[in-house]
C-alpha cells in the first residue's frame, strides 16, 4: 500500500512538469506564429507604401492626416497666444507686404493657386482661400504660422518674424478672396 502511494506520488511528480512544459511550448509556438504573421503583414504594408510626393494621396491617408493636423493645431493653439494689434487696417496692409515675401513663394500671390514649389510639396501648399483653411480660428492660424507644421513643408516663422508680423499675416490671409473653382476650395492646409 505504501509502495502504491509512493508510485502515485512519483508519477504525479513526473507528469506535472511534463504537462506544464507542454502548455508552455504550445503557448510559445502560438505566440511565435502570431508574431510572424504580424511582422509579415507589416512588411507587406511597408512594401506597398509609396514615399513619392508625386501622386495624390489616397482618400483615407488624406482624411487621417487632415484630422490629425486639425486636432493637433487646435490643441497647440491653446497655449498663450499674444494679443493681436489693435489697428486692423494697418495690420492687413503690413500683412500684404509680408505675405509677398514670406508666403507667396509656395501659396502663390493670390493664396489659392500655389507656385510650382507649392504644388509639388507633400502635402501640397494649402489653398488659403478655401473653406477648410478659413475655418481655422485666428488663434489657430497664428499658431500655424508661428510654429509651422512638421513634415508638411510649412515652415515656422516664430524665430524670424515678430508676433506682430505674424498677426499681420493672419489678418491679411482673412482678406484673400474666395476660390473661384470648387476644386480649389477642396484643398486644405
Amino acid at each position: 500500500m505504501i509502495t502504491g502511494q509512493i508510485r502515485l506520488l512519483l508519477w504525479k511528480a513526473i507528469e506535472t512538469p511534463f504537462q506544464s512544459n507542454l502548455v508552455m511550448k504550445c503557448a510559445l509556438i502560438t505566440l511565435s506564429a502570431v508574431s510572424a504573421v504580424v511582422i509579415a503583414g507589416a512588411l507587406l504594408a511597408i512594401s506597398q507604401f509609396n514615399l513619392s510626393a508625386m501622386p495624390e494621396p489616397a482618400s483615407m491617408e488624406n482624411y487621417l492626416a487632415t484630422s490629425a493636423r486639425r486636432l493637433l493645431v487646435r490643441r497647440g493653439s491653446r497655449e498663450a497666444i499674444p494679443t493681436a494689434p489693435a489697428n486692423l487696417a494697418a495690420s492687413i496692409e503690413e500683412g500684404d507686404k509680408l505675405y509677398g515675401t514670406d508666403c507667396a513663394a509656395c501659396h502663390g500671390l493670390d493664396g489659392h493657386k500655389p507656385t510650382d514649389a507649392g504644388r509639388w510639396m507633400y502635402p501640397r501648399a494649402a489653398n488659403l482661400t478655401s473653406r477648410e483653411a478659413q475655418q481655422y480660428s485666428d488663434r489657430e492660424l497664428f499658431w500655424i504660422v508661428r510654429n509651422g507644421i512638421r513634415l508638411s513643408g510649412m515652415p515656422a516663422f516664430g524665430k524670424v518674424e515678430t508676433d506682430e508680423h505674424i498677426w499681420n499675416l493672419v489678418h491679411f490671409v482673412r482678406t484673400l478672396p474666395a476660390s473661384a473653382s470648387p476644386k480649389d476650395a477642396e484643398e486644405t492646409p
